[in-house]
């Protein structure tokens, strides 16, 4: 019988799953059972009908320290291993953030560096503690940032900032990641969790379908024409309009009381 504790943690708070990085010893630095556990309970929220949006967050003192250094030297990764990490272990719950019809929400405390970044940088939400900070320390080791940082981080605060951000390796404290648009709230420490969760649980009263729509255009709309992105709101639209939600909500508002949304 295995007792150790899991990796990752996955806990149904109503229809909020909330998903803990738990290796708080190690700062929950990534080492191989984190990524496959990690991985597999955001793909489990995803696919979870009772969940209608996630929390992600880290046990202990810090969100994430990135990969752990430790782990690797003692396996010798060499560049096959961490292609094979990146795609079939970091990039499954990258994707499935990212992917996920649900909004996701990082609640970062303290610490959050290297590849931890990448989750918190692809959530749709972040709330961050006032003493939390970013960090991608990967040029201190010659290695480039991963995990679809430079996408990531190019499209939220631009190339000049990013090559900043990748280059300098200096922390970015919480109100100037606020500043940026990097984080949407800054709150007390020791919060950001109960925040993230009292957030989550407003979005999980609102109609699903018209979330997993605003979600996708969103994501959509960095790359896409003015005329594509139209369309694209056109036809969600018109798949809201249809739905029992919208009635509903026609209903609430006429009726002055709170909606009751099911997803139909």
């Amino acid at each position: 019988m295995n007792d150790a504790p899991q990796a990752a943690c996955y806990e149904l708070r109503g229809p909020v799953a909330l998903i803990t990085l738990n290796r708080p010893e190690a700062l929950n630095a990534f080492d191989g059972a984190l990524r496959v556990q990690l991985a597999a309970a955001l793909q489990r929220a995803a696919s979870d009908a009772q969940v209608r949006s996630v929390v992600l967050t880290g046990a202990g003192r810090a969100f994430s320290a990135g990969a752990d250094l430790k782990a690797m030297g003692a396996g010798k990764a060499d560049g096959d291993e961490v292609s094979r990490q990146l795609n079939d272990e970091y990039g499954l719950g990258i994707r499935a953030i990212m992917e996920m019809p649900k909004p996701v929400i990082a609640a970062v405390e303290g610490l959050v560096a290297g590849i931890g970044c990448a989750f918190v940088l692809a959530s749709d939400l972040v709330v961050m503690a006032e003493d939390g900070y970013f960090t991608l320390p990967f040029h201190n080791i010659g290695l480039v940032p991963d995990g679809g940082i430079n996408w990531l981080l190019e499209r939220q605060i631009g190339a000049r900032r990013a090559y900043e951000f990748a280059v300098d390796c200096t922390r970015v404290p919480a109100a100037r990641c606020h500043e940026l648009g990097l984080v949407n709230r800054v709150v007390a420490k020791g919060t950001a969790v109960e925040t993230a969760l009292q957030w989550a649980g407003r979005l999980a009263q609102r109609a699903p379908l018209a979330l997993q729509h605003s979600k996708r255009l969103l994501r959509e709309a960095g790359g896409a024409e003015f005329a594509h992105s139209y369309r694209s709101e056109v036809a969600a639209q018109s798949q809201c309009i249809d739905s029992e939600d919208f009635r509903e909500g026609v209903a609430a508002f006429l009726q002055k009381r709170e909606p009751r949304f099911t997803g139909r």
